[in-house]
């Protein structure tokens, strides 16, 4: 299994970014999948989820800003993030979900090596 994030850097706090997470060695189009975060000092946070049929999900602190989607020919894994705060700041990981109980970000398999992304003016 490889994962692989591109698309952080730096970006003024109302900016856009995208990124992408590469996928191989696993049959991703019957995964679902998720993207963490973790700021410095702080803790894992699931930020959004979405299911192999493209249902998704997000945490409430990006909600109507980002945006999860996913690309099954291809496989990518993609986040859409727009109006960033800096509190966004955050190494961003893309992951394998197992989706417990229905529940997304509670216990994740194979993760890649993240993509920092950095909020400041």
């Amino acid at each position: 299994v490889q994962l692989v994030e591109s698309g952080g850097g730096l970006v003024q706090p109302g900016g856009s970014l995208r990124l992408s997470c590469a996928a191989s060695g696993f049959t991703f189009s019957r995964s679902a999948m998720s993207w963490a975060r973790q700021a410095p000092g702080k803790g894992l946070e699931w930020v959004s989820g979405i299911y192999s049929d493209g249902s998704t999900y997000y945490a409430d602190s990006v909600a109507g800003r980002f945006t999860v989607s996913r690309d099954n020919v291809n496989p990518t894994l993609y986040l859409q993030m727009n109006s960033l705060k800096p509190e966004d700041t955050a190494l961003y990981y893309c992951a394998i979900d197992r989706v417990v109980a229905g529940t997304f970000g509670t216990d994740f398999g194979s993760w890649g090596q993240g993509t920092q992304v950095t909020v400041s003016s």
